[in-house]
């Protein structure tokens, strides 16, 4: 049995970002139980030179627009990059979420061999849909979700590894 290319993506990409809101979820609920500025844990990072919690999430949730959109050959939508609460990330992430629902299998699925041509700073790179998704995307995405996970646990987020892979 074969996996399509609408199931790769929008599914996994779906859950996971639901996934991404209940850690925000609790991490809002842990700020607040223990009296900590919000804006301390969304600012956090876990070493200097890597981006903060905010920036993760958004990250995150331009590979996943990103990824469906380029797949079925749509616009992106533009976010506007100035979340700044946990509010503002749940909207973000509930934006997201309604733009994966509603792109249709049929305009993914096939998207294997279409050409993906991302500009990467001051490079371009070239992508088959397939290689696009597989190489670049999904590794990404996670890479982007798993540091938002650490970075909240980093801070004390009482989370574990079932609310990452969610329900």
């Amino acid at each position: 049995m074969s996996v399509s290319m609408y199931q790769a993506s929008v599914p996994c990409l779906r859950h996971m970002l639901s996934s991404l809101s209940t850690l925000l979820k609790k991490s809002a609920q842990h700020a607040a139980n223990h009296k900590i500025d919000p804006a301390v844990l969304i600012n956090a990072r876990l070493f200097p030179d890597m981006f903060p919690l905010v920036r993760q999430v958004q990250i995150a949730s331009d590979q996943a627009k990103g990824c469906a959109a380029r797949l079925a050959g749509i616009d992106i939508p533009k976010f506007e990059d100035n979340e700044t609460s946990f509010e503002a990330l749940q909207a973000r992430i509930a934006k997201t979420i309604a733009f994966l629902d509603s792109v249709k299998a049929e305009q993914i699925d096939g998207s294997e061999h279409r050409v993906i041509v991302l500009q990467i700073h001051e490079e371009k790179r070239e992508f088959s849909g397939k290689d696009y998704l597989l190489q670049w995307v999904l590794p990404n995405f996670y890479f982007h979700l798993t540091t938002a996970y650490d970075i909240l646990r980093h801070n004390g987020v009482e989370i574990g590894k079932m609310d990452y892979l969610g329900g």
